[in-house]
């Protein structure tokens, strides 16, 4: 992996750094310099990293740079994955990977309904897996947990509808003593080979 590392970095002239962990490589790079890396890695004799498996999303709100976006490659003819990984912030937009890997149309699509990352020269950039009228990034950590308005399919009127939040129960009381509530005092099978000790 080193060898591979060191190879992409001085023949590429893309990376900003590279490193190996968990057994896997890993590339950093610049939006500006992202297309000329994931080309190179898929035309490269010695890369080959013709697949791409998926792109990600890690927020990071503390951070100037507030996202991470990744790249996952593999290259079936070598066995190898490599992960590429570009940090931007909420205003950059990251060029789009879809003229280099065509299945970068769907992933773009969902990091952008997930995280709001802008991909520039999409050809269709829009919400994937929420609502089209779903308003914010659900997985962005501030993203609030509750709301006032909830959304579901209503089978008569054959169409998503949306209403307040009906909360059934304001409050729950726990009965740690119940044993659906994983307060056992008594001794279950299996539990004679345990000693008092452990």
């Amino acid at each position: 992996m080193d060898d591979l590392g060191a190879h992409i970095a001085q023949k590429s002239g893309a990376t900003t750094g590279w490193s190996v962990r968990l057994g896997e490589l890993m590339l950093d790079t610049t939006p500006d310099k992202l297309i000329a890396l994931l080309t190179f890695l898929k035309n490269d004799p010695r890369c080959l990293f013709a697949q791409l498996v998926d792109v990600c999303g890690v927020d990071w709100p503390e951070r100037e740079k507030r996202f991470d976006v990744v790249y996952n490659l593999l290259s079936l003819r070598n066995n190898q994955r490599v992960r590429v990984k570009v940090e931007i912030d909420e205003a950059t937009p990251v060029p789009s990977a879809a003229a280099v890997y065509s299945s970068a149309t769907w992933f773009e699509r969902e990091a952008y309904d997930l995280y709001g990352v802008w991909f520039a020269d999409h050809p269709d950039l829009r919400r994937i897996l929420t609502d089209y009228g779903f308003e914010g990034h659900p997985l962005r950590k501030d993203f609030p947990l509750t709301g006032f308005v909830e959304m579901r399919w209503d089978d008569v009127q054959k169409r998503v509808i949306y209403e307040p939040v009906k909360l059934t129960q304001e409050f729950r009381r726990f009965d740690f003593l119940s044993p659906w509530e994983g307060g056992i005092e008594r001794i279950l099978p299996g539990d004679e080979k345990a000693t008092e000790t452990n």
